[in-house]
């Protein structure tokens, strides 16, 4: 976003409803865990007055909002870093995480070549998925695990590859060309909460077969961009059960397959489809297809989603976990891509333009960037690598920084270039 239609603020002149959308400081150096947000509480302007002597607000995006009311007399939350928090996160956690050690066994210069392998006979099991389902005749069982057990080697030997390629290829983003990259994020977040490979590839599969009843439904209320009709949106539902009925007529498939796929449009507090579950009547691999599949909707081109860059797709999920989506997996979600997953595009505080190729587990907040173009919108040949951990100097007196993410189609980046 262009810093001409912002406007420059003290923080001490903030009032409630104004969007902040930069900061005078890189937001990884306060804790805001997403980049721009609605003013409208109190301990978001305590914390902005700690941090920042003004702000950038957008005026376009300011809201009437209720100023905060004192509080009652009841005694003060927790704060966010008490031992108590902390115990409750904890417990979150050890309930969703699993005791596989996986070590990374490939550098992604490395990886890059056998995942862009896996990558093509990936999406050329899908195109025969497609065909298959749109004539109602029985999909190929053994190939489909065979496409997915390439896709969870590569993963597991080092998921940044694949994440890489899931984010920056050329592609149509149909809805079964969406599902090659809902495979590898549904694996790569598995391998996160350290899931036995088993389950691994039972996600892998999952995310590459839960949409292909979408087959089934019209082009005209799979691709409409104007609000669903009641009966669109009962036509657009029942692309779950299509999905359960090929899913269950295919030979070769886990026999769960069918059950877990029927999952991903289930909500935690019971407000999804087709079912209504509620909380533990979700499983923990439903509960992981459905913040998955919501995060590719989000960030999807229309008309098959909102296009919202992976930060406001976080923001949504963070701001319903415990309601719509289980709170300790959106957690850990947020922290298996990072503040910067894999595939964004980012502009450093040197002006120049570089694409995040792999995330730094110690240090989320600097990840590895490869530098594509310079501070005066030049490309940049060689590609310029850049490990923000070790701290590499912008400057004489500055180290490299994350000023802001961009649109994904801020530069054009063929992935497979990147390590040439």
């Amino acid at each position: 976003m262009s810093t001409a239609k912002l406007r420059e603020i003290a923080v001490t002149r903030l009032e409630y409803g104004m969007y902040v959308s930069q900061l005078d400081r890189p937001w990884t150096d306060t804790p805001f865990m997403f980049q721009g947000f609605l003013l409208k509480n109190e301990k978001q302007l305590v914390t902005l007055k700690k941090f920042c002597k003004h702000v950038y607000i957008d005026p376009e995006k300011w809201q009437a909002v209720e100023a905060p009311k004192a509080p009652a007399e009841a005694p003060p939350p927790p704060p966010e870093n008490s031992a108590h928090t902390a115990a409750i996160r904890a417990q979150l956690s050890e309930k969703i995480r699993g005791a596989t050690e996986y070590r990374q066994l490939a550098t992604i210069e490395e990886e890059m070549p056998k995942a862009e392998e896996a990558w093509k006979r990936s999406t050329q099991i899908v195109k025969m998925i497609a065909t298959s389902a749109r004539a109602g005749e029985v999909l190929d069982g053994p190939r489909t695990t065979e496409a997915v057990k390439e896709i969870t080697a590569s993963v597991e030997r080092n998921p940044d590859a694949m994440m890489l390629l899931a984010k920056m290829r050329d592609q149509s983003r149909q809805t079964l060309d969406r599902s090659v990259e809902v495979s590898v994020i549904m694996t790569a977040f598995g391998r996160f909460l350290q899931l036995p490979r088993q389950q691994l590839e039972l996600l892998g599969m999952v995310g590459l077969l839960q949409d292909v009843g979408m087959m089934k439904i019209p082009q005209s209320i799979a691709q409409k961009r104007s609000k669903l009709t009641a009966a669109d949106r009962d036509i657009f539902r029942a692309h779950v059960q299509h999905s359960v009925e090929i899913l269950s007529k295919t030979v070769g498939l886990p026999a769960e397959l069918p059950g877990i796929a029927s999952l991903h449009h289930e909500r935690y507090d019971g407000s999804g489809y087709p079912r209504g579950l509620k909380g533990n009547a979700i499983s923990l691999l439903g509960q992981i297809a459905a913040i998955v599949d919501m995060f590719d909707t989000l960030t999807a081109p229309e008309p098959y989603g909102a296009h919202q860059p992976p930060s406001a797709a976080l923001n949504y999920l963070y701001r319903n976990r415990g309601t719509k989506f289980h709170a300790g997996a959106v957690e850990q979600f947020i922290q298996c891509l990072g503040a910067f997953p894999v595939g964004s595009v980012v502009e450093l505080n040197s002006d120049e333009i570089g694409v995040v190729v792999a995330q730094n587990m110690v240090r989320r907040l600097q990840p590895r960037i490869m530098v594509v173009q310079d501070g005066n919108g030049n490309p940049i040949r060689p590609y310029k690598l850049l490990d923000l951990m070790k701290e590499p100097m912008a400057t004489l007196d500055e180290p490299y920084r994350i000023r802001r993410t961009l649109e994904a189609n801020a530069v054009h980046v063929d992935p497979r270039e990147l390590f040439l």
